[in-house]
């Protein structure tokens, strides 16, 4: 804000609510980036003085953002409570929406996801998805004793951030047009945020997972479709309305097999977990999904070498396409084909090997994701609600 002065000169003076909301956000970030501390560490870590720290602290255990915990026993003297981020007063729920499956996970402000897992099969229609997910949302609420601040929705498809809904979902259309977790906070009461499930895999792995320090970064997500997230700067790139990085849809088969998204021979129909199941199901005679065809892979119930061989040389493709276009340092890449073979991963990596080109090959460090797309939508309202301490700033 600009005030003028007697001389015709104006000075910047800043609202006294407003810093302490930003003093706020420090200290969350401090505690979220180093674990439970006492007021003095959290005063020494952020550099604020430990009267500022006490009123931004008293604000956070407030609004329920913060709980204090029992300090180890120290060797003499009263221990001094350390605070951290809500886990046992306080709960956020993450949704992950799928073409099979739905889940609905609560875990605490940090993370940790808790055992109430929720599974839901997916409805024929969006009505009907909504009804599924609210009551498998209102049964994780029902904690005894915990706040649900807010939800965060993982979702398959094109997401129109600006809009804060689903554009184009080839493998679940019900989705298309709507706005689930706008729908949702009107249903529970609560804050909720819309992720592209891609995007929430980037943030499970860079908030609690192998990318954690990160500030570029690709993820590959491999499933029902084939995404991608892009980390650039601690920024996701989006695009201009939240559109970019479906590099599922850039054409591998030029007469290759119809995609859900119109077109045909799209990558996601030949190096998709879907891809693999689909040709399991010709060669069996009957539909199997992902699940049925790892457990048959496992189990040695079914030869599919030909069908794994395809899926890998097309995912390579996918794989070098991303380090050329991108150059990350790191590519993860989030697939359950892996499970079937441990040594699909080395093969797709010395495939895309001969395919990217060798600077960009050099300079990047492949590894299998760890997180989860409902561990991403968690982080996704963990972040939403951290940012929104000091929104209007």
């Amino acid at each position: 804000m600009m005030a003028p002065t007697g001389n015709g000169t104006s000075y910047t003076t800043i609202r006294p609510a407003l810093v302490g909301r930003l003093n706020e956000r420090q200290v969350l970030r401090v505690i979220q980036a180093r674990g439970p501390l006492s007021r003095a560490e959290v005063a020494r870590e952020s550099g604020l003085s430990a009267p500022t720290v006490s009123k931004a602290v008293a604000s956070l255990l407030k609004s329920g953002l913060l709980e204090e915990a029992d300090a180890p026993e120290a060797a003499r003297g009263r221990p001094a409570p350390r605070l951290r981020l809500a886990s046992s007063s306080a709960q956020v729920l993450g949704v992950a929406i799928d073409g099979g499956h739905c889940e609905v996970v609560s875990a605490g402000l940090d993370g940790e996801l808790h055992a109430d897992l929720v599974t839901v099969p997916t409805p024929a229609t969006y009505a009907a998805l909504l009804d599924a997910l609210e009551a498998a949302a209102r049964t994780v609420m029902a904690r005894p004793g915990v706040t649900t601040l807010g939800l965060g929705v993982s979702l398959p498809g094109l997401v129109d951030y600006r809009k804060g809904c689903g554009v184009l979902s080839p493998n679940l259309p019900i989705t298309n047009g709507h706005a689930p977790a706008a729908d949702l906070a009107d249903r529970l009461g609560i804050d909720c945020t819309l992720l592209q499930e891609s995007h929430a895999l980037c943030l499970a792995e860079r908030e609690y997972g192998l990318a954690r320090g990160l500030d570029d970064f690709a993820m590959l997500d491999v499933g029902t479709g084939v995404g991608l997230g892009v980390m650039c700067g601690g920024r996701l790139l989006t695009g201009h309305s939240g559109l970019a990085g479906e590099i599922g849809h850039i054409t591998a088969v030029a007469d290759g097999r119809r995609c859900g998204c119109g077109n045909v021979g799209c990558l996601e129909t030949v190096a998709s977990d879907h891809a693999l199941a689909r040709s399991a199901s010709d060669k069996l005679g009957r539909a199997v999904d992902v699940d049925e065809v790892i457990d048959l892979l496992k189990a040695g119930a079914v030869d599919l070498k030909a069908e794994l061989a395809a899926a890998v040389k097309y995912l390579a493709v996918g794989v070098a396409a991303v380090l050329n276009l991108f150059n990350p340092s790191t590519l993860f890449i989030h697939t359950r084909l892996f499970e079937t073979d441990p040594g699909l991963f080395d093969e797709v990596v010395r495939q895309a090997a001969a395919r990217a080109l060798p600077p960009a090959f050099a300079d990047c460090r492949i590894v299998p994701a760890k997180g989860s797309k409902r561990q991403g939508a968690v982080a996704g309202i963990v972040r939403r609600l951290t940012d929104a301490v000091a929104e209007d700033i």
